[in-house]
Order: C-alpha cells, then structure tokens, then sequence
C-alpha cells in the first residue's frame, strides 16, 4: 500500500514536470493543457490526502478541510480529463459549450461536498463513515468519479480503434486504468453506505458493519485504486516516452557513428582540411552534451568524409590506371572495404607528394541503395578496414 502511494505520489510529480516542459513547446494545445491539468491536480492532491488520513494539519488546514480540497482536486482531475477527449474529437466551440456543461456538473457536485463538510462535527475524524455527512462527502464524491471514469474509459476504447499503433497502446494502457478506478469506486460507494447503515444502527452491528467496510475499501483501494491511477499516469506518458526512447536510440546510433568514422575522417581532414563545415556552437559544453549537438557532429563528419572521398578518388583512379585494379574508380562503390582502404592510403600519400592527375573524380564507397544511412554504414565499414590497415602498419614497424 505504502509503495504504491509512494509510485502515486512521485510519479505524479515526475509526469507533471514531463508535461509543463511539452507545453513550452506547444502553449496552444488545449488537449495538452487538459492532460497537464489533470496531471497537476494530482500531484496536489497526494499530500492533501496523506495529511487528512494521518489527521494532520497541513498549510493551516484542518483534516477534514484538506479532505475537502483534496477531493476537489481528484474531480477537478476527471474534468480536465473529460476536456481532453471534447477538444480530440469535437470542433472547438462545440468542445467549449461542452465542457461548459460538465463545469457545471463539477459545480453542483463540489456545493454538495461543502455542505457535507460543513454538516460535520469539529473533531470528527476525515473517515469516520459512521457521521453522515462524512458518509454524504464520500460518496457523492465516489459516484461522480465513477461515472467520469467510466465515460473516460469508454472513449479511450473508441479513441483507441481509431489511432495510430502508438497512441492506441497509450489509450489502452489508460482505460485499463480507468477501469479500474470505476471498479474501486463501485467497491467504495456500498463500503460507506454499510458502515453509515451500521453506524447508525445498534451497536452490536457497527462491528460487522465496520469489517464488511474494512475489507471492500482495502480490495478498492489495494487492487484497484492505486494501481489505476498508475496505469493512467503511464498511459498518459506513454506516446511521448515511446518517442523519446526512439530519439534516444537514433542519438546513440549517430554517436557511434560519429566516433566510428573518426580514422576515415582523421585521415581526410588532414589532407583537406578546407572541407571541414566550420561552425563554432554559442556554448561548446552545451553542444557536446545536447542531443542535437550529436546529431550535428555526425551528419558533418559524413558530408566532410564525402568530401574527402570525392577529392582523392581521382589518385584512386590514377592508381587504377597504373594496374591497381583493385581501387576505387569507376564503381569503386562494389569494392570491398578491406581492398579499398590500403588503396585509400596510397592515394592519400600520392596526394600529400603532389602527384598530378588528369582523371576526374570517379565514385568511392557508393552503397547501392540510396539514403544516407545506406551510405553512413559503407563509410563505417571502410573507416574501420582502414583502422586496421593503420594498426597493421604500426605494427610491421
């Protein structure tokens, strides 16, 4: 119990920061305010809710006030939640009149809230469902959420029909959630109604009463509760984290890229060193740690290899004409890695000895298939052929 209102409390908090960054890229989503909003009432309602069950003051606020926000909180939640699917689907003005209506609905239900709050004795403990305005609170409070929850399930399945594969995982994962929540609120709304009926009974029956309470809101709250508003938390996280993860394997593959072609491109800076795309970042550290910045240095030391290559192929093709055979002209994109790069060498030091040429540039290390990563991939496997050229050199010296 104690874990899970841990995973409830911080991963609250961790999707709310996930979601105020998305939204200072995109101030203009209503959708992603609505989630946002949801997320954030949450958040402030976890300590709220620790507070009043430890019958603690907390801000200046008696338990049963920080009940009453804390609830107010949790349905302000669903609404926000109800929000987001009427501005998915619905034209926005027919989303806003809408919304508007379940405002009210919202309204209605909080009036109710105060006026059970406001019927109940000072000292009376923020659970004690035998008083009947705490029974009233709760579950006026219950139903509301159960039917929230339960419209939100029913369009995320439909929603869900209708997405790409991603966000359809995301909307799954959610309504599994949701549904939960309605099955816990459906355990909860009998679980006060016993004890209040118990409660007011003889005493004899207030032990019954108060076990048959008992166990339904440890099953609601243990099975289904908690572990709902987690699978929302993920559900609602999980579009964005998937892409991230994409993101994150493409920046990993461009840096081994980046630090793979380091012997191929080492070798062709230092004989054309005017290739090089020159641009200093505002701030270095920032650039070398940022992804972007990784993105950038990979797809120049490809352009600056490129160069390099097209700028030495005609050596390459000269030392073809001088009974090579085996370099890099003319379809020198078929030759295997492994015979090009000692070629690559001699052409390079023909270069830096000043050996004229008369051929044009010819292609070197051309995949057969276009796209860049076709052509990165063939770059690699050359710049590693020639790693082991030069590690062959140093050591028959």
């Amino acid at each position: 119990m104690s874990l899970l209102l841990s995973l409830y409390g911080v991963g609250s908090l961790l999707v709310l920061a996930w979601m105020a960054h998305r939204l200072t890229r995109a101030p203009r989503d209503v959708p992603l305010w609505a989630v946002t909003g949801l997320v954030a009432c949450w958040a402030a309602a976890y300590p709220l809710g620790l507070a009043a069950d430890r019958e603690e003051v907390f801000l200046g606020l008696a338990p049963m006030t920080s009940r009453l926000v804390q609830h107010i909180l949790v349905l302000a939640a669903v609404n926000c939640m109800v929000c987001f699917y009427l501005f998915c689907a619905l034209e926005p003005a027919r989303a806003r009149r809408r919304a508007g209506w379940y405002a009210l609905a919202l309204m209605g239900t909080v009036a109710v809230l105060i006026a059970a709050v406001a019927a109940v004795p000072e000292g009376t403990r923020t659970r004690d469902h035998t008083v009947t305005g705490v029974a009233v609170f709760f579950v006026t409070a219950d139903l509301y959420l159960a039917v929230g929850f339960a419209l939100g399930w029913m369009w995320s399945r439909r929603y869900a029909r209708l997405a790409e594969p991603r966000l359809a995982r995301g909307l799954r994962i959610t309504s599994l959630g949701m549904a939960a929540i309605v099955v816990a609120d459906a355990l909860f709304v009998p679980a006060v109604l016993m004890r209040w009926a118990g409660g007011d009974g003889a005493p004899a029956s207030l032990d019954t009463a108060g076990a048959a309470e008992t166990t339904l809101g440890w099953i609601g709250a243990v099975f289904f509760l908690l572990p709902g508003t987690v699978l929302i938390l993920a559900g609602v996280t999980y579009p964005a984290a998937v892409m991230r993860l994409t993101a994150l394997r493409v920046w990993w593959r461009h840096l081994r890229a980046y630090r793979g072609l380091e012997p191929l491109w080492t070798a062709l800076h230092l004989r054309f060193p005017e290739d090089a795309l020159h641009r200093v970042p505002a701030r270095p550290w920032r650039d070398a740690l940022s992804p972007r910045g990784v993105h950038r240095r990979y797809y120049r030391r490809a352009v600056e290899c490129r160069d390099g290559l097209v700028r030495v192929s005609p050596y390459l093709s000269a030392l073809d004409d001088d009974g090579g055979g085996d370099g890099g002209g003319g379809g020198g994109g078929a030759v295997p890695p492994e015979r090009l790069a000692p070629r690559l060498r001699e052409a390079l030091r023909a270069h830096a000895e000043g050996r004229p040429v008369t051929t044009r540039a010819v292609p070197v290390a051309v995949p057969a298939e276009g796209g860049l990563d076709a052509d990165v991939e063939r770059l690699l496997a050359l710049s590693r052929a020639l790693r082991e050229v030069e590690r062959g050199g140093r050591e028959a010296v």
